[in-house]
């Protein structure tokens, strides 16, 4: 792929320290898919740049003034990725809830900023999944840098996890992320019914059925009272 035709991914920088910015802005730039938009020292400014900018990726200082880096991040609705950048270890756990993509240990190594980008690359490919369909008896869905192609006569149901999802087929369970509401989108409704927030089945492959409970493949999947009625159709 010639780097004209490379997707750019937007990013900024949230760290107080000039010379930890300066060695990411370094690394950044070494990236040609990678676009940095801005650059800033507190959470503010950062606010202020996820406004203005479409950022897909926000590396985030823990240690910011005023506003703590994991405070900030409670705040921002729809955020980015996030790679932390921090000198401390004890915040793994917090970062872990809040679902951060990767957390830099400072002094950053290159090879380790590489790691983490990879990682972001893949998810956000994953997240970008497009959903192709074809005469509506498979679906094609992106996972990283290759396509897989899902028969709809083989799934069994899809079950949310979080921002993952869960194909159960005949054969395997496939996992990709992206929300259930996506993939509820593309699938024939005469086909597929969602009965809970986290459970979307295929209706030819209901085995028992009842006001709260519907068994497909010998597992057992509650049904939420909101979408009881859907059921009926």
């Amino acid at each position: 792929m010639t780097p004209s035709a490379s997707k750019k991914y937007n990013c900024i920088i949230v760290e107080d320290e000039p010379i930890a910015a300066e060695i990411l802005e370094n690394f950044i730039l070494r990236d040609q898919e990678l676009n940095l938009v801005g650059k800033c020292a507190d959470a503010v400014y950062a606010s202020s740049l996820l406004s203005i900018h479409d950022v897909d990726l926000m590396f985030l200082d823990l240690h910011l003034p005023v506003l703590k880096g994991f405070d900030f991040l409670r705040k921002v609705k729809n955020p980015p990725f996030v790679i932390v950048t921090t000198a401390y270890h004890q915040y793994a756990v917090e970062g872990y809830e809040l679902d951060i993509t990767d957390y830099l240990m400072k002094p950053i190594p290159y090879d380790r900023f590489l790691t983490a980008i990879d990682k972001f690359k893949h998810l956000m490919e994953a997240e970008d999944a497009l959903l192709e369909v074809s005469e509506r008896d498979f679906i094609f869905l992106n996972s990283g840098k290759k396509k897989v192609k899902i028969v709809l006569q083989d799934i069994f149901y899809i079950e949310s996890l979080r921002e993952y999802i869960n194909i159960h087929t005949k054969t395997e369970t496939l996992t990709f992320k992206m929300p259930i509401s996506k993939i509820e989108e593309a699938l024939n409704p005469k086909m597929f019914v969602r009965i809970h927030k986290s459970y979307i089945i295929s209706r030819p492959k209901i085995e028992v059925k009842s006001a709260n409970i519907i068994q497909v493949n010998g597992k057992k999947l509650p049904v939420g009272r909101t979408y009881k009625p859907l059921i009926e159709l």
